[in-house]
């Protein structure tokens, strides 16, 4: 649309003005503009009364145009906002960076601050990147005062976990909503806190668990709840990777415990939110192997059981020490189904398969482009913003998976609260 407009200005208004002073096109043949020189000659000839009032007509419709944010439609699909929301994220690593692109994929937000332990580096580089004003970026100690910049609606928490419950408390204080990455905190207690400081101060809290907004998944989730698979009888689940020695997510006091904060947690969320219960009773198992520093402070390999209210069970497990899959099997009495790969993001399509009532399924979306996840919970918050609507996954969701994994790591023997 933008271009079309300004476009339509060129050419009409231009046409015009060679219809009376006689502006020769420049060599490329009809429809090329004139050179500048040539435009601004003809602006110093006076115009009619007909000629002024297209000019101002057209001249109008340009200028609306070169305003329009750089995206007229999300690629997640929701509806553009009247107004577009201002997010700052807070630290600016790996994650951070990820959210403040999916933001440039929607008109329904901008990267309007940055908040940053590297002003003098990461501060300019993303400023640059994002049109985002010297006096925006604030470092964590200048953090406070996002509260007198109404261009920062909201906060994007990318900190490691031990920073969640501060900085979410602070930016409550200071006005703005926030969008938390998971896992929420360090503790249960740390998120109460967080969601008592937010209701406190009339501002939103929502947990970043991109599954929920990601079509393949709802898809899955709409297929459980038609009784496609009969009633759940269990699920397994389990994310599998690696870590580098020296990685934050090693260090207890900054993650709070090992790979179950981190990538546990996608399998624990999934079961839950599918099935709808809590889990209330645990078995569970740790294991190190590897002997050395990289497992000094959290363990190499979780597994756990969980048993629901209605005898549903799931088996799921993860490590920071293992080459093994990302996956989700849902059985039921009349069929199952298997998600793999699940959980990753990044250049990755999730993909399931198995047998309903009716017969054969297969589907999955990719996770990044037209679906990106990231740029889908950019859009959901700015919505509840907006609409004044309580975000799909709140505070409560994280708060109750911490309650989980608390009750996980204690049936281990390794309480980590």
């Amino acid at each position: 649309m933008q271009y079309f407009a300004r476009k339509f200005f060129e050419c009409n208004i231009l046409a015009t003005l060679a219809n009376r002073i006689k502006i020769l096109q420049p060599p490329g043949g009809r429809g090329v503009p004139p050179p500048a020189s040539k435009i601004a000659q003809a602006y110093s000839y006076p115009m009619s009364p007909m000629d002024r009032r297209l000019f101002t007509k057209l001249s109008a419709l340009s200028l609306a145009a070169t305003r329009l944010p750089a995206q007229t439609q999300s690629p997640s699909g929701a509806p553009t906002l009247a107004k577009l929301v201002g997010y700052a994220p807070v630290g600016l690593g790996a994650i951070s960076d990820i959210f403040m692109k999916a933001c440039a994929r929607t008109p329904n937000a901008k990267i309007t601050g940055l908040v940053t332990g590297h002003p003098d580096e990461k501060g300019p580089k993303y400023a640059s990147q994002y049109n985002v004003p010297q006096n925006s970026i604030y470092t964590y100690e200048t953090y406070d005062k996002i509260r007198d910049n109404p261009a920062i609606e909201a906060v994007y928490i990318g900190l490691p976990n031990s920073m969640h419950c501060e900085y979410t408390i602070r930016a409550a204080e200071a006005g703005k909503h926030v969008l938390c990455e998971k896992p929420m905190a360090n503790s249960s207690a740390e998120c109460r806190k967080m969601i008592d400081a937010c209701k406190q101060h009339s501002v939103k809290l929502m947990i970043a668990y991109r599954v929920h907004y990601d079509p393949t998944f709802a898809e899955i989730r709409k297929m459980i709840h038609n009784g496609d698979i009969g009633d759940i009888v269990g699920f397994q689940g389990g994310f599998y990777g690696q870590k580098q020695a020296g990685e934050w997510r090693l260090n207890r006091a900054l993650a709070g415990g090992g790979s179950l904060l981190d990538l546990g947690i996608y399998p624990l969320n999934a079961i839950r939110w599918i099935c709808g219960e809590e889990p209330n009773e645990y078995r569970a198992l740790v294991s190190t192997m590897e002997k050395g520093p990289r497992f000094a402070e959290v363990e190499q390999t979780v597994e756990w059981v969980m048993k629901f209210p209605s005898g549903i069970l799931a088996n799921c497990g993860s490590s920071y020490g293992m080459d093994g899959p990302a996956f989700l099997q849902i059985d039921g009495t009349k069929g199952q189904i298997h998600i793999e790969p699940a959980f990753y993001y990044g250049n990755v399509k999730y993909t399931y398969a198995g047998r309903t009532r009716n017969g054969n399924v297969a589907g999955g979306y990719p996770v990044t482009g037209q679906y990106d996840q990231f740029t889908a919970e950019a859009d959901h918050f700015a919505a509840c913003i907006r609409n004044n609507k309580t975000p799909d996954t709140p505070g409560e969701e994280g708060l109750a998976d911490m309650l989980a994994i608390e009750a996980i790591y204690k049936a281990a023997g390794t309480p980590i609260a």
